[in-house]
């Protein structure tokens, strides 16, 4: 497939067809991100799309069954015209049980609830919103453009339009200096939304980026390993969820989790104190492993 750029999609997508519908991020200000920085946003043109997914027609025929909408921001799209993309994939891929994409929160807020529930009707399943933290003060300064009221209704836009909602936390986002508070509010805005899943990652400091400059700075001081899953620690015991699937498998993680809330809190929360207590820091993953 021809793509511009480097691309990416969430660990879960690892088996779909990825159809790249924009080109970069709408908004792609976030401090901490360096995924689209060195590309110029624009929407693709709805004749490239076509083009697209008939050669991806050509290369896999019917086989094709989970579409993941690239890059950063497909729901930026006109609303009828992202209609238009999801219907022709219908189309030519028969057996299609499933379309996704990242949302950022001002495209669940803007779409409004009847746009959603469209797309949900005409077969987008699942969302990956990137809500990295709850705590409103750290919300501005990561530059998500959103207060932490705006996050939570972007993510219950979706759930109330049906459509399956993955959300993705930074572990360590707060820093030393703001771990006990980005802990403390991403378990409630969780808690408040009741997300489907959960996805855990660990941050990752990027040269490029703006986070960057506060680290070397010394204005924010980066958790160690052991920290970093103690943070995890306290957000999913604090979480109350419906039922909800949470991973921290992204390779960014020191510690691979997983299980389904409430149900396995014991059971995670237990792994992480027998590592804690026993120090059993060989079972993490060494910082020569973590990668985006």
């Amino acid at each position: 497939m021809p793509y511009e750029g480097m691309i990416f999609r969430p660990p879960s997508e690892a088996e779909s067809l990825i159809i790249q519908t924009t080109v970069g991020c709408s908004w792609n200000k976030c401090t901490f991100c360096s995924m689209y920085r060195y590309k110029d946003f624009r929407i693709k043109e709805y004749d490239e799309i076509r083009d697209d997914i008939e050669m991806a027609k050509m290369m896999y025929g019917d086989d094709v069954r989970r579409v993941f909408l690239a890059d950063g921001d497909a729901l930026v799209i006109d609303t009828d015209n992202l209609l238009k993309i999801i219907d022709t994939l219908n189309k030519d891929f028969p057996n299609l049980e499933r379309v996704s994409t990242y949302a950022t929160p001002h495209n669940l807020l803007n779409k409004g609830i009847d746009e959603l529930k469209e797309l949900k009707d005409r077969g987008l399943d699942l969302v990956y919103l990137g809500v990295e933290t709850g705590d409103d003060n750290l919300l501005r300064s990561i530059g998500k453009g959103v207060r932490r009221d705006e996050m939570l209704e972007a993510g219950l836009n979706a759930k109330r339009a049906g459509i399956k909602l993955s959300v993705t936390i930074i572990l360590g986002l707060g820093g030393k200096e703001g771990s006990k508070t980005h802990a403390e509010e991403t378990a409630r805005l969780l808690s408040d939304m009741d997300p489907d899943y959960v996805g855990a990652l660990t941050l990752m400091v990027i040269p490029s980026t703006p986070l960057y400059n506060m680290v070397k700075s010394g204005r924010l001081t980066l958790l160690s390993p052991i920290e970093s899953i103690l943070e995890c620690r306290r957000i999913i015991e604090d979480m109350d969820v419906t039922d909800c699937i949470f991973r921290s498998n992204h390779a960014s993680n020191y510690l691979p989790l997983g299980g389904r809330l409430p149900q396995d809190k014991d059971k995670i929360i237990k792994t992480i104190d027998d590592i804690v207590k026993k120090n059993k820091t060989y079972l993490l993953r060494s910082e020569d492993m973590r990668a985006l």
